[in-house]
C-alpha cells in the first residue's frame, strides 16, 4: 500500500460493520485516511466497534437504498474514493427472505453509483462482488471472461449488481473496477453460521461442529487482510490507470478445499478431536467453486500475503480472545 496516496483522502466505506469493512477500515486509518462510513444498523460486537474505530471514523447513518443520503455524504465530505462493500451475504437468509437481499445488493449497488455519478470529485471506486456472480460453471476455475449467471437469490443479487456497476463504468464512464472474491474468513466474523467462525466456535465449547451440507462442497477460502488489502491496491491501480475502469478481477489463494477438511484442518490447529455433525441440509448453493486470479497477479502485481494455515491460526486467536 502507498501511505502517501491515502493520507488525508476522503474515503467512503459502506459495509464497515462487516467483516472485510472493519478490516478495510483500520487499514485506511493506519494510513490517515480520512474514513467516512455509512451505517444502518448499530452492530456493538462488530470489530469497528470493538477496536473503537467507530469513533475515529466519521458516521453516516442511513439506509444503502437512500440515494438523497448517498449524495449529501458524497458532496458533503468531498468523497473522492468508494468501497462498496455493503451487502446481505448470507446465503440461508436470501433463499428465506430475497426480497430484502434484492433491495440491499442490486438497489444499493445502483443507488450509490448513481450517487457518485452526481458527485464530481469522486475519483476511484471499487464494487465488491463475488464469486458468486458466476453461479454455477461446468468449466473450473473461474476467470473473468466465465459468464455471469447466478440462478438463486443471493447468486442473483451478485450477478446482477456485477453488471449494474460495469454498466455505470462502460455507458457512463465512471471510474468503477469490480471485484470477485471467494468466501472471506478471519477475525471479526460474528455470522456464526458461516463454517469457519460455526466450527471455531464449536470446539471452544468442546461441541460438535454443524456442516449444513453434506460436507463436500468446494469453495475459496480468503483471508480478511488480504482482501482488504487486494481491494485498496485496486483503488490505487484505478487511479494510475484510468483504463482499468470496468475491469473485474478474482482475488484468491487460488486453492480448492471442501468443507470436511476444513473443518478437520480447524481440528488440528486447535488440537480438538470432536466428530462433526453432518446436517446434509444445503439447498440452492452452488457445489464447485473456485477462481483463477492469473488477471490479478498479471495486471496488478497482486499476491496473497497470507496462506489458508496462516490465516486460520489469526482467526483461532482471535476467537480465543473474544470468547475467552
Amino acid at each position: 500500500m502507498s501511505p502517501s496516496f491515502w493520507a488525508n483522502r476522503s474515503v467512503f466505506v459502506t459495509g464497515a460493520t462487516g467483516l472485510v469493512g472493519g478490516c478495510l477500515v483500520q487499514r485506511l486509518l493506519t494510513l490517515k485516511a480520512n474514513v467516512v462510513c455509512l451505517v444502518r444498523d448499530w452492530v456493538p460486537d462488530c470489530e469497528l466497534a470493538r477496536s473503537g474505530n467507530i469513533n475515529r471514523v466519521n458516521l453516516v447513518r442511513g439506509n444503502l437504498t437512500d440515494q438523497s443520503i448517498l449524495e449529501r455524504a458524497l458532496g458533503e465530505y468531498e468523497v473522492s474514493c468508494i468501497f462498496h462493500l455493503a451487502a446481505q451475504t448470507i446465503v440461508g437468509i436470501a433463499n428465506r427472505n430475497p426480497v430484502s437481499t434484492l433491495e440491499s445488493n442490486i438497489q444499493g449497488t445502483w443507488s450509490l453509483l448513481e450517487a457518485a455519478r452526481r458527485s464530481p470529485r469522486v475519483r476511484q471506486i471499487v464494487i465488491a462482488s463475488s464469486d458468486k456472480a458466476y453461479g454455477d460453471q461446468e468449466v473450473l476455475p473461474y476467470t473473468e471472461e466465465s459468464p455471469l449467471q447466478g440462478r438463486h437469490p443471493y447468486d442473483v443479487s451478485k450477478s446482477c449488481a456485477d453488471l449494474i456497476s460495469q454498466m455505470y463504468a462502460h455507458t457512463f464512464k465512471l471510474p468503477v473496477a469490480i471485484t470477485r472474491c471467494g468466501n472471506f474468513y478471519g477475525g471479526g466474523d460474528l455470522n456464526w453460521n458461516r463454517i469457519i467462525p460455526g466450527t471455531i466456535r464449536s470446539l471452544l465449547r468442546k461441541e460438535s461442529p454443524i456442516i449444513r451440507s453434506d460436507g463436500k462442497y468446494i469453495r475459496d477460502y480468503f483471508y480478511v487482510e488480504d482482501g482488504a488489502g487486494a481491494y485498496m491496491l485496486l483503488a490505487e491501480r484505478l487511479a494510475e490507470n484510468e483504463a482499468l475502469a470496468g475491469h473485474a478481477f478474482n482475488f484468491s489463494n487460488e486453492i480448492q478445499v471442501n468443507v470436511l477438511d476444513l473443518v478437520d484442518r480447524i481440528s488440528a490447529l486447535m488440537g480438538a478431536k470432536i466428530t462433526p455433525t453432518v446436517l446434509n441440509q444445503a439447498t440452492n448453493e452452488i457445489r464447485d467453486q473456485h477462481l483463477s486470479a492469473e488477471k490479478a497477479r498479471t495486471m496488478l502485481d497482486w499476491k496473497p500475503e497470507y496462506s489458508l494455515t496462516q490465516g486460520l491460526e489469526l482467526t483461532i486467536d482471535w476467537y480465543k480472545e473474544l470468547l475467552g
